[in-house]
């Protein structure tokens, strides 16, 4: 098939350039015609609050990218539109937020000129912390979409919800940067570190807040690492980590984490812990598994979807922090570190990507 991409690529940061971007690579190696259509302008600064560019690409960029998109130029999203329902079988719009919807709106309705197929790939069909505009654009985005993809069976209720339209599931195969373990990795017994990780984008859903009130009631010796940038309330989670007196015990590294710092992170701690009160899909929890250490996850979403409770990690009750401080001390009980790690199974990119490419292909080619 001629299969056209719309999403952020190379210089954007974070999950989803990665995933738009491997995800270019996987279908031209499954014999398809790519294209990925990205952005110079994504969205107004104002409106992101992170470090949204890098200088180096995180993950090989792919050859056929063009980045003539920007928020500032809605006769540009038109053109594209009318262009690629011209010359493609069907177009994926990677959707990751609603910001993105009047741009997806009019490239929809263009395509659909020249009856391209056009998938919505959803990786939140509705964000966590959401305004009111949310469901209604989402839900037109919806409507003016062939097929959506989205990434577990609580999403593909939501998109019902919003239309009527065929929906696939596919869970979210891992991405990870450039930077990966080096040689095997180790398993097995070594003394702990007493250190947790908290990896990745700092937002309120994510619960970092909670992780920390349940750190507060376990022992003293155990420290935790907060890797990532702290999109909002920095000054809460200060006093909140003041009050508690665990100054000498939280350490904030409050910018973007770089591919090439990434495994020195996983390879300090003990476990990661994803303490998030609400979720859809995260890479998170199968990179610590590539870099062979356990998980501490809620049951939420599809956040827990990797970890086999008591045997690569502990799982817990999402916003409980009785249940956390639980699940934190089982983890230091004797024996358990130890059984965690050798329980712990590098994910095979290759057959999540296969199965994922299926799922991919069965949206794209229903029509054709």
């Amino acid at each position: 098939m001629k299969i056209a991409i719309v999403g952020p690529a190379h210089p954007y940061l974070g999950g989803s350039a990665q995933h738009t971007t491997e995800l270019a690579h996987r279908l031209s190696a499954a014999g398809h015609r790519v294209s990925l259509q990205s952005w110079r302008a994504l969205f107004p600064v104002a409106l992101y609050p992170g470090e949204p560019t890098a200088d180096e690409p995180e993950v090989p960029l792919f050859a056929d990218t063009t980045r003539t998109l920007a928020w500032y130029r809605p006769d540009g999203w038109w053109r594209l539109g009318r262009r690629l329902g011209r010359e493609f079988d069907a177009v994926l719009l990677s959707v990751f937020t609603p910001l993105q919807v009047p741009a997806y709106l009019v490239m929809a309705r263009a395509l659909r000129a020249d009856r391209c197929r056009v998938v919505a790939l959803c990786h939140n069909v509705l964000p966590h912390e959401r305004r009111v505009s949310d469901r209604p654009l989402m839900r037109a985005l919806l409507h003016s979409c062939d097929a959506a993809l989205v990434h577990s069976p609580e999403e593909a209720g939501l998109a019902a919800g919003l239309a009527s339209i065929p929906v696939e599931i596919a869970s979210l195969p891992l991405h990870l940067p450039k930077a990966k373990p080096s040689g095997p990795v180790r398993v097995g017994a070594r003394p702990p570190r007493y250190r947790l990780l908290f990896f990745g984008f700092v937002r309120p859903y994510k619960g970092l807040d909670v992780l920390i009130r349940a750190l507060a009631d376990t022992k003293p010796e155990i420290s935790l690492t907060v890797a990532g940038e702290i999109w909002t309330g920095r000054d809460k989670l200060l006093k909140l980590i003041a009050d508690l007196q665990l100054g000498d015990r939280v350490t904030l590294t409050d910018g973007y984490v770089a591919a090439a710092d990434v495994p020195g992170y996983f390879a300090a701690a003990d476990a990661l812990v994803l303490p998030y009160r609400s979720g859809t899909a995260s890479q998170n929890a199968l990179i610590a598994l590539q870099f062979g250490i356990p998980v501490i996850a809620t049951r939420t979403g599809a956040i827990a979807a990797a970890i086999d409770d008591g045997a690569n990690g502990i799982l817990c009750t999402p916003g409980d922090v009785a249940d956390l401080t639980r699940a934190i001390s089982e983890l230091y009980e004797p024996g358990t570190l130890e059984r965690l790690r050798l329980g712990v199974r590098a994910p095979d990119p290759g057959l999540a990507w296969d199965q994922y490419i299926a799922v991919v292909e069965r949206a794209c080619a229903a029509r054709l």
